[in-house]
């Protein structure tokens, strides 16, 4: 039996740990029985950004004729935008392996993993143990029990990379992160695309005026149809057919494609793992339970990234890895245990047109019973909006009203990831507040003013009339009741 100081099962967010926990002179093990660099690399965001920069450029030039350009696509070739997604994927996943080997006191076990007994993790054909262990072992596609659906075959996130051609015609079932990124892609790419969403609007739990705007401007390129519970999948011919129920009128409709993508969720990959058999839990859906200092209920046994289901976000993992290498390696010292703080965990979504966010919605810091203002600016409001033709475009924040305090915002529309990542610093500050915003200029004309727009035009959802603004950049003031 092999003996470490520190076990780490995960290779993506768990890599950083690993590496961090060499370095600082442990003798560790790090342990992967997938492609190295987790989900984010191989499977998720990089490959599917490379794919989807394209559909942006294809969208961007036949919608340049707002501005008055008239251009058009003479080709888009698939196996070369297939072609260099791989490229870049496998560089930097060979990349990633050679730094791994080279770690002075890190073993590298690319093998299947699983919990045999207390601290006892069998390796392939080996067993080994530590008295700590990192848990960073994602998640998958989940594969809900919707009759024939194994049997007619599908597409996720993972064998669509390995398509050398585009579907002629591509249902989609699920309208969340996955469905909408991908719906833009295969669509952009010419494929027919029918997109069912169970919920109401696309992206559940999204702010409606965001999803709204998304499900109007996705169905211009792809048939975009919510409120759909799917009931069964069937071959006929050279044909797959999905049957869907409408869950208001329970009428069932058909739909005819030649391939199927599933993107209704994602699951725990802890039941590859058995965690049970060395003491810690999961919860009703699989994911591994942990506190606010990311410990699991066994003593030195910590989880991070999409293991835990909470924010399932490479860079939440991230962040989450250096909370673990704080509590993990200095805290002993220092007796300063670190806790998370999801108060301000950004997300983006690559669709068309572009989603990003922070923070609380507006109908969750009501729920929560805040008293809030909200802001509300269009990109049309400002002259690089006009002049990018941004019909669509809008940003939202939310401030609590008795201390000006930012709780969140979202965007819609080109930069949307970039114009939200500036609220994550504001959010980020001591007081969490707008007076940087106020304090600072703003280059004129960008479209960074329609963020200063809607932080500048705030007012009270009970009472719209009332406007609210900052008094000598200091505190918000509203204006008296009639």
């Amino acid at each position: 039996m092999d003996k470490f100081d520190l076990i780490v099962i995960g290779s993506g967010a768990g890599a950083h740990v690993a590496s961090q926990a060499a370095r600082s002179g442990l003798r560790v093990a790090l342990v992967d029985r997938g492609p190295t660099g987790g989900t984010c690399l191989n499977t998720g965001c990089i490959p599917s950004k490379l794919l989807i920069y394209p559909a942006d450029v294809i969208r961007t030039i036949q919608e340049a004729r707002a501005v008055g350009v008239y251009a058009s696509i003479d080709k888009i070739d698939f196996t070369k935008i297939m072609s260099r997604m791989h490229k870049v994927v496998d560089r930097t996943r060979t990349d990633l392996e050679a730094a791994l080997a080279a770690k002075k006191g890190l073993t590298y076990y690319q093998e299947k993993a699983e919990f045999v007994g207390d601290y006892l993790l069998k390796v392939g054909e080996r067993t080994i143990t530590a008295p700590k262990f990192v848990i960073a072992t994602g998640a998958r596609s989940l594969v809900p029990p919707i009759p024939g659906l194994e049997e007619t075959g599908f597409l996720d996130n993972v064998s669509l990379l390995k398509l050398e051609a585009a579907p002629k015609s591509l249902i989609i079932i699920g309208a969340g992160y996955i469905g909408c990124e991908f719906g833009h892609f295969f669509s952009a790419m010419g494929t027919d695309v029918t997109l069912l969403g169970r919920s109401p609007q696309v992206l559940k739990g999204e702010d409606p005026e965001a999803s709204g705007l998304l499900g109007k401007v996705l169905s211009q390129y792809c048939r975009v149809i919510t409120g759909q519970e799917v009931v069964s999948v069937e071959r006929k011919g050279d044909k797959k057919i999905v049957s869907a129920k409408d869950v208001k009128e329970g009428k069932i409709q058909q739909f005819e494609a030649d391939e199927i993508l599933l993107a209704s969720g994602r699951r725990s990959n802890a039941d590859i793992l058995h965690p049970e058999k060395t003491g810690v839990e999961t919860d009703k859906h699989g994911w591994i339970k942990v506190n606010e200092y990311l410990e699991t209920g066994k003593k030195d046994i910590w989880a991070i990234g999409d293991a835990t289901g909470k924010h399932m976000f490479r860079h939440t993992a991230n962040y989450e890895s250096n909370v673990v290498i704080h509590n993990l390696l200095e805290a002993p010292k220092k007796g300063d245990r670190e806790k998370v703080d999801y108060h301000a965990v950004p997300y983006a979504i690559f669709t068309h047109p572009q989603i990003a966010g922070v923070g609380m919605k507006e109908a969750d810091a009501l729920a929560a019973g805040l008293r809030v203002l909200v802001g509300r600016a269009r990109y049309m409001d400002t002259a690089k909006g006009v002049a990018m033709a941004e019909d669509n475009g809008f940003v939202k924040v939310i401030l609590e009203e008795e201390t000006g305090r930012i709780l969140g915002a979202t965007v819609v529309g080109s930069s949307a990831s970039e114009l939200v990542q500036q609220v994550v610093y504001l959010m980020n500050t001591e007081d969490q507040d707008l007076k940087p915003v106020t304090r600072s200029q703003v280059i004129h004309p960008t479209i960074n003013e329609v963020l200063v727009k809607a932080f500048s035009e705030l007012q009270k959802p009970d009472t719209p009339d009332r406007n609210c603004w900052m008094i000598a950049k200091e505190f918000i003031k509203c204006s008296p009741a009639e």
